[in-house]
């Protein structure tokens, strides 16, 4: 009977995690992606986009792009992409999901290890409802995070039971587990530093425990486990396997950081800001951790951190000596600090990847160690309190309470990039990461004005950001300042020579002022800098059709075409160009391949229309194709006609022998040009017009 209320009381566990978790988070679901990092992990990623193919999938495992070889994280995007399409809230459900199977495990190995029921369910509930982990879940690119800690849990339930009873398939799924996740995300290089303190407490494996130690042991009974005690160097030794697969990751990792420029060199960061920085950000999570505020999706470098880091070391000098007077015999402190100081060494930054001083989604495992200690520490402080039960299980409500609140209003940020880079402008300063983000956001929603304000100012905090110089040297082209423009372009490449955008960039910016020669030059160059950039062969190409030079035109069209199949006005531009050259059949088919990518293109579809019912060559004439691209031209142009698609139209009719329709259109396209003054254009349509009136279509010749 007891059995039965214990499973009853573990289940009642599981649902009210899971279901509070998921009302959490479940806003996810009306949100869309955010530029910050979504178009390289999916939406803009053309390998997975397709979904689960064989190329693909072969992608995923020879690819360093973004900075990491993490194979299960982009076949994880893959079946998204499969199943749900361009739908985002689907993805970021996929990622709540995750998040709430990890709560679940992580609860029930911490049951399993310790037998202690309400100390596992707080540390799960904690790990599910802190704002600091909103960003592992709410950002879609962040897939990487939960997906990677599915497995460190799955490892960790798999090592617990080869302890239990160790045999050499408990053992090969523990490897099996740690591998996976390291194919996920390359955190858990530290995984097997954590199973040898979880060999010390909870799983007491390790000889030479003392005696107060071994007070604080959970009896082996209670979380059904028999322990096999070996020395360390038996506990090393049993883990040799796990170091060397982590050694490789770690080597893996770095080559392909390396290799995308993700990693900081000494230069951009010197080895003893790295290390004051480091320092700093230990504090600092762990004062997020209790007082989780101004949280921020980008944290930059502070010119002060170096004073706030001098403090830290001072209090923490304080701290580690209370710290040796009371630790003696509480396994569980030592456990929980070490597992937050360790777990966090791959991203403090000491090997600088990106440009962010710290980040929330580093906290998503290492937090455990401090749930850890404050879920034991608790039980020990109120251990002699009247009532403990009462107090404990109120004080612990009213915490996950605050802390569900915060998440709920941590997540409405994640909405989109204007709520997300906004507050982090709102909640931290200097940051020029955020203003160019948001000042991107400002272009696309067409406020030139605030979002040149916004790179104006990143450019005062940070005037060495090649990029920003870029981008507002096209906000200022777009506004047709082809001057400042210019200067912008110029200073991009001052600080980065071979900046292919740049390249591409001062190239229009010098075809604007008419100078082609200088303009080619430049964007020969960004080809040679990036030969794998599109806009820079698409560009040459315009310049070239201007030029007249269409055969030269067809090829960079083409070579834009293997690296940008679906990119339909490189298609519209290739079939004008052999129009031009007289190939109407290449035309035709480059036109109709526009179309398969944008239906609603008018002009490719007048075009289309005009051809297939005015060509000479019988084979490519199609009269009834040409009327239907003639109509819905008429139809999405709408109110709004023009002569040129009228006098299509009456072509087509004529075309598929309606020539009453076709007299009519004509006479309507001949008074809406001289309506609009183009009278020379009304003198056109007049001779095709006295055909049709004959009963004879157009040919074109």
């Amino acid at each position: 009977m007891k059995v039965s209320y214990n499973k009853m009381k573990i289940l009642l566990i599981c649902v009210m995690l899971a279901l509070v978790t998921f009302i959490a988070y479940e806003q996810v679901r009306n949100y869309g992606f955010v530029s910050y990092d979504d178009v390289d992990y999916v939406y803009g990623n053309q390998h997975v986009k397709a979904g689960l193919t064989a190329d693909s999938i072969k992608w995923a495992f020879t690819t360093t792009h973004a900075g990491n070889w993490h194979p299960l994280t982009w076949l994880s995007h893959m079946l998204d992409c499969q199943l749900f399409g361009n739908n985002p809230g689907w993805y970021h459900l996929s990622n709540v999901l995750f998040h709430i199977a990890n709560t679940l495990l992580l609860f029930a190995v911490f049951k399993r290890m310790t037998g202690a029921l309400w100390r596992s369910a707080f540390i799960a509930a904690a790990f599910a409802l802190h704002p600091l982990h909103v960003e592992s879940v709410a950002w879609i690119s962040e897939r990487k995070d939960v997906l990677s800690s599915l497995f460190w849990i799955l490892t960790m339930w798999a090592y617990v039971r080869y302890t239990q009873r160790p045999g050499i398939k408990r053992y090969l799924s523990t490897l099996l587990f740690f591998t996976l996740g390291l194919m996920a995300k390359p955190m858990l290089v530290t995984l097997p530093f954590v199973l040898l303190l979880l060999d010390y407490w909870p799983l007491s494996r390790l000889q030479g425990i003392s005696k107060n130690a071994e007070k604080n042991l959970p009896p082996a009974e209670s979380a059904g486990l028999n322990r096999h005690v070996l020395s360390i160097i038996q506990l090393i030794v049993e883990k040799i396997p796990l170091f060397v697969i982590s050694a490789a990751s770690c080597a893996v990792t770095y080559v392909a950081q390396q290799g995308e420029g993700a990693v900081a060199s000494m230069g951009q960061l010197t080895l003893k800001l790295r290390m004051l920085n480091a320092v700093t950000s230990y504090f600092s999570y762990i004062v997020k951790i209790f007082y989780p505020t101004h949280l921020a999706v980008f944290y930059p470098h502070s010119k002060m951190f170096v004073f706030r880091t001098i403090t830290v070391v001072l209090l923490l000098i304080v701290s580690l000596v209370l710290f040796i007077r009371r630790v003696y015999g509480r396994p569980w402190l030592t456990v929980g600090l070490l597992w937050y100081l360790g777990t966090m060494v791959p991203v403090i930054g000491l090997v600088q990847v990106g440009s962010q001083a710290m980040a929330d989604r580093y906290t998503y495992l290492p937090s455990i160690g401090i749930f850890i200690i404050v879920a034991w520490g608790a039980a020990e402080l109120g251990s002699k309190l009247p009532y403990r039960r009462m107090v404990l299980g109120t004080l612990a409500g009213l915490v996950l309470t605050a802390l569900f609140i915060c998440t709920k209003a941590q997540v409405r940020y994640w909405q989109n990039d204007v709520t997300l880079f906004g507050h982090a402008l709102e909640v931290t300063k200097n940051n020029a990461i955020m203003h160019e983000r948001y000042a991107s956001v400002m272009v696309k929603e067409g406020k030139l004005d605030e979002a040149i304000s916004h790179y104006t100012e990143a450019l005062r905090i940070k005037p060495k950001l090649y990029f920003v110089c870029n981008n507002l040297g096209l906000v200022l082209l777009g506004q047709g300042k082809i001057d400042q423009a210019t200067l912008c372009f110029e200073e991009a490449l001052r600080l980065k020579p071979d900046y292919p955008f740049a390249l591409n960039n001062l190239g229009k910016s010098l075809a604007a002022q008419g100078k082609m020669d200088e303009a080619v030059a430049y964007l020969e160059k960004a080809i040679r800098s990036d030969p794998d950039y599109p806009q820079s062969y698409y560009n040459i190409a315009l310049l070239k059709i201007r030029q007249k030079e269409y055969s030269q035109a067809v090829g960079y069209l083409k070579e834009v075409l293997q690296r940008r199949p679906d990119w339909p006005d490189v298609c519209s531009n290739l079939a004008e160009a052999y129009f031009s050259e007289g190939d109407i059949k290449q035309a035709v088919y480059y036109w109709r391949r526009a179309l398969e990518l944008n239906p609603q293109d008018i002009k490719t579809l007048n075009n289309l229309a005009w051809i297939l019912a005015t060509a000479e060559d019988e084979t490519i004439r199609n009269p009834n194709d040409a009327l239907k691209y003639a109509r819905k031209t008429s139809e999405l142009v709408g109110p709004y006609q023009q002569p040129v698609f009228l006098d299509t139209l009456a072509a087509a009719y004529a075309a598929a022998g309606n020539f009453p329709e076709a007299v009519k259109t004509a006479e309507e396209a001949i008074k809406l040009a001289e309506a609009a003054d183009k009278k020379s254009f009304a003198d056109e349509i007049r001779p095709r017009l006295e055909l049709y009136k004959s009963g004879q279509p157009y040919i074109h010749r």
